[in-house]
């Protein structure tokens, strides 16, 4: 008998295994069928971006943020990289019997603060109360709408070989922080997660000449990528000595066997770029605090292999695939 795995929640291959077979077979639409982290809507004569996110995160508070940060971050981040101006959140809690009243009051303020933050309100929630272990502590849902910003057009089908690649920071710091806030590691530098809300950021570089965005969390870049790849049909060409991956977390992942790559982020964005527009949009990044360490790392290329290769330091080509399980699940 099929049973469902840590590995389907991975936001690999297996997830998208799962999505594609159960949830588009049965739910098929055109608006869920495109796979964005937005549902591109119409509503009179606005165009509105819609969407939903749960988090599980353990542990509920760590270096960078907490479970409150992070569920904001995860709406308000879905929709700007849809080209979207968030504007109202929903949140419903799912907690534990016997969760601290402290605690909880503690993430509330969190949520609180981070609205705050990204210029967004909560304006209906939800507040449920289950036995001891039917939940793990709390779980959060948050959806949001936003209204999509002038100059942006957003379409994968928009990605054309010479389009640029430029990933907004360095690499990997949300998965490192949670790995050692969870197995209580002890490590010299202090490696805080990137969660932050995007959309500021976002609608400071937002132009035409943006075709595509995405924020890889789950799986990483490499999956990130991967998910372009396959939805563009173009192969994607990605140079690992441009890849930002602060010293910290490059140093903890070769002691512990992971790879940067596949970390996931709460705070940052890939795009899509014309070659023509790259330079500017990356220029206009540095400008701004969240993408100072922004860099081009790579290319659409014109073969439809639907592969994402890695020019390595030495010169060699490595296939990136997308992951099929999780290197650390629960991380989001």
């Amino acid at each position: 008998m099929k049973t469902i795995t840590l590995s389907h929640g991975s936001g690999g291959a297996l997830m998208h295994g799962l999505i594609k077979d159960l949830f588009i077979k049965n739910l098929n639409n055109s608006f869920l069928n495109k796979l964005g982290d937005s549902a591109l809507i119409k509503f009179g004569s606005k165009r509105l971006a819609y969407t939903t996110d749960s988090f599980v995160i353990k542990p509920l508070f760590f270096p960078g943020g907490d479970i409150g940060k992070l569920s904001v971050c995860g709406a308000v981040n879905d929709l700007a990289v849809s080209g979207a101006a968030p504007s109202y959140l929903s949140c419903g809690m799912i907690v534990e019997d016997g969760f601290s009243y402290a605690d909880l009051e503690k993430i509330t303020s969190s949520i609180r603060d981070t609205c705050k933050s990204a210029g967004v309100n909560i304006v209906t929630g939800d507040f449920k109360v289950v036995e001891a272990g039917a939940v793990d502590g709390i779980f959060i849902n948050t959806s949001g709408v936003g209204e999509m910003l002038e100059g942006s057009e957003m379409a994968i089908s928009r990605i054309a070989p010479g389009d640029k690649i430029i990933i907004s920071g360095p690499i990997g710091e949300h998965a490192v922080s949670i790995l050692l806030a969870r197995e209580g590691l002890k490590f010299k530098s202090t490696i805080k997660s990137d969660c932050n809300p995007l959309n500021k950021f976002v609608s400071s570089i937002i132009c035409k000449g943006i075709k595509f965005m995405r924020d890889p969390t789950r799986g990483g870049l490499a999956t990130t990528l991967n998910e372009i790849s396959l939805a563009s049909g173009y192969n994607i060409a990605i140079e690992e000595s441009t890849i930002p991956v602060k010293k910290q977390v490059r140093s903890l992942c070769e002691i512990l066997g992971f790879d940067p790559l596949y970390m996931a982020n709460e705070g940052k964005l890939v795009a899509i770029v014309s070659e023509g527009n790259a330079r500017q949009v990356l220029s206009k990044m540095k400008r701004h605090i969240l993408g100072k360490d922004a860099r081009i790392i790579g290319a659409v290329k014109k073969e439809k292999l639907r592969q994402v290769h890695l020019i390595t330091r030495s010169g060699g080509l490595r296939i990136l695939d997308m992951i099929t399980g999780e290197q650390l699940p629960r991380i989001c």
